[in-house]
């Protein structure tokens, strides 16, 4: 393994109970030059490999290898998931606090940052985003897509080091979708996009692999 791997699969086997496996023997290496897109049909195990990727699902085979670190247990991941910027498919699984503000603070908050400084970090992030008067707000009340978008300020508040994104310009208008890309340009960090927006993918990233029957192959 090259030290500019950032994550490194080997022979990844899952399945869920009364299924065939939706991932039978993957094999994937992220380096450190850029973003890549992952497609792939309906089912086909997309968001569980990066549920694996983050620890959240162990797989029946194989090796994760995050920065360098196997992970074989829970306590090898923990260290490692606030520098990896995970947005989940649905921001609600993303969202808990009252308000925005205290969102985008906890993550900070949890690795020892004072409250002022926490504060300090999402009041950026916010205006990073666009979403500088959003830090009051009840996160409840906000659309799909201000959810989205803050759901990407919570990562982001971590300062990591790679990005893993499910699905990022879901509920977005094109106005967003826009905004998106041009952050996700300027922070130019690497990581893994899963998407079935070709034309976002084909913007942001370096390449694409799909993922179909189990299998990953380049696109």
């Amino acid at each position: 393994m090259t030290i500019e791997s950032l994550i490194k699969l080997k022979g990844l086997v899952y399945s869920y109970p009364g299924r065939a496996a939706v991932l039978n023997g993957v094999d994937f290496e992220l380096g450190s030059e850029g973003l890549v897109g992952l497609i792939g049909p309906n089912g086909c195990g997309k968001t569980t490999l990066l549920k694996i990727i983050m620890g959240l699902l162990k797989p029946q085979a194989g090796l994760v290898t995050i920065l360098g670190q196997d992970c074989l247990e829970e306590k090898h991941f923990r260290p490692l998931r606030p520098k990896m910027g995970f947005v989940f498919q649905d921001a609600n699984d993303q969202l808990f606090c009252p308000t925005v503000a205290d969102d985008l603070a906890f993550g900070p908050l949890n690795l020892g940052a004072s409250r002022q400084e926490a504060d300090r970090i999402a009041q950026e992030v916010l205006d990073k985003l666009g979403l500088s008067d959003f830090g009051p707000r009840v996160t409840y009340d906000l659309s799909g897509g201000e959810k989205k978008l803050v759901a990407l300020g919570t990562a982001l508040a971590l300062n990591p080091r790679l990005l893993i994104l499910d699905e990022p310009t879901n509920f977005l208008d094109l106005e967003a979708v826009a905004r998106l890309e041009a952050i996700l340009l300027e922070l130019r960090l690497p990581g893994i996009i899963v998407s079935h927006d070709r034309g976002f993918l084909a913007k942001m990233t370096q390449k694409s692999y799909c993922l179909e029957k189990g299998r990953l192959t380049e696109a």
